[in-house]
């Protein structure tokens, strides 16, 4: 397979997972609020082993975005926005990286081995989106 292939594929891929979802995100809290979460479901072994490991990853992956990341203002903003986001923020990371070496030229080295100067735009944004949106998901929390 050619490289060409492969970075759409990605392309496709992380599109699928960001756009997935924020699908799912958005039917869940039109269900129930987000710290509505029964303390039977909080407490059953399986929800605790699939949350575990769901942050493992997340921790695994910003890992190699700390190592990317130039400066520790970024790699710190990108560990608390893939803490608080999660799947979608890994999906656009990886949408931004491809988009970056289109733009620059490169191959999938490029994605995966060539560092950043480590901006910090772009995860302060979605760290202020994703701080509100959990103060809108715990009102009810907050606020009786």
């Amino acid at each position: 397979m050619g490289c060409f292939f492969i970075m759409n594929a990605l392309r496709f891929w992380f599109s699928f997972v960001l756009v997935g979802m924020l699908g799912v995100i958005g039917w869940a809290s039109s269900r129930c609020a987000l710290f509505d979460i029964p303390g039977e479901v909080l407490r059953h072994p399986w929800f605790i082993a699939t949350l575990l490991d769901a942050y493992f990853a997340f921790v695994a992956f910003w890992v190699w975005v700390a190592w990317k990341e130039g400066t520790t203002a970024a790699r710190v903003l990108w560990l608390l926005v893939i803490l608080l986001w999660g799947n979608p923020a890994i999906a656009l990371y990886m949408l931004f990286e491809l988009a970056r070496v289109r733009r620059e030229g490169g191959g999938l080295d490029a994605v995966f081995t060539r560092k950043r100067p480590g901006a910090v735009k772009l995860p302060a944004i979605l760290l202020g989106l994703g701080l509100v949106v959990y103060l809108i998901g715990a009102k009810n929390v907050l606020f009786g």
